[in-house]
């Protein structure tokens, strides 16, 4: 991978990041996951970084997909919409 090394810290450790993304998005990416870990170390704070690394992970995962989710149904009501707005200006036309 092309790029420059941008270091980030995530729960306390401090990790060098090679990317070719502009730094202050990786900086930014990074302090989300770091929010992430930190919640999930308030969910289970006996565990070690692994395990709060995939409970993290886990909920990244789960607000990407209910994201997705949300935006195929907003996708297919536009397209519903769309339709609709189709048909009417078709019998609009059709009545001129």
């Amino acid at each position: 991978m092309e790029g420059r090394v941008i270091p980030v810290e995530i729960h306390g450790q401090r990790y060098p990041i090679r990317s070719s993304l502009e730094a202050e998005y990786v900086s930014r990416l990074a302090l989300y996951v770091d929010e992430k870990m930190r919640a999930a170390a308030e969910q289970t704070p006996a565990s070690d970084s692994l395990r709060l690394a995939v409970v993290a992970a886990l909920n990244i995962a789960d607000e990407l997909f209910r994201c997705r989710d949300l935006k195929r149904e907003c996708d297919g009501e536009l397209a519903e919409r769309a339709g609709e707005l189709e048909r009417l200006l078709d019998r609009v036309l059709m009545a001129t």
